[in-house]
């Protein structure tokens, strides 16, 4: 029988992170000149207890979609991100822009990211959920 397995999984690929891929169908995209160019995008979600993401404009697929009258959806073919195993796309350095691999190290009492050239990776304002405080004017 198999065992589940419970409690935080995390991943050190986050929301709002530009990755590069470094292996699988969009690893192998050519431009104009035949060079080779892996997609480069931006995390939209990340599926850490699957090891999968989804990346803006990349594994691009089709659906077919019945129309629900009574929620207004309209049906047809739509085109939607599919889940990549997140084994496939490495983050991107943000010194020399290159794919890198990242440690998570204590610096000033917080845990960060950190790439291999020593860089700190800056935390994308995307997937933090910081409190909404509502501007009151002239509330005198």
């Amino acid at each position: 029988m198999k065992t589940v397995k419970t409690g935080t999984v995390r991943s050190k690929i986050k929301r709002g992170d530009q990755v590069v891929f470094i292996a699988g169908k969009e690893y192998n995209r050519y431009d104009s000149a035949g060079n080779r160019q892996p997609y480069r995008g931006k995390v939209m979600a990340v599926d850490a207890r699957n090891a999968k993401v989804k990346v803006e404009g990349a594994m691009i697929v089709k659906r077919h979609r019945k129309p629900i009258p009574q929620l207004n959806r309209e049906g047809g073919i739509v085109e939607q991100e599919a889940w990549v195993s997140i084994s496939n796309v490495a983050l991107i350095d943000p010194e020399t822009g290159k794919p890198t691999r990242v440690k998570i190290e204590e610096r000033d009492g917080k845990k960060v990211r950190v790439a291999k050239s020593g860089k700190v990776i800056p935390e994308s304002g995307s997937y933090k959920r910081e409190s909404i405080k509502k501007v009151e004017g002239d509330a005198e």
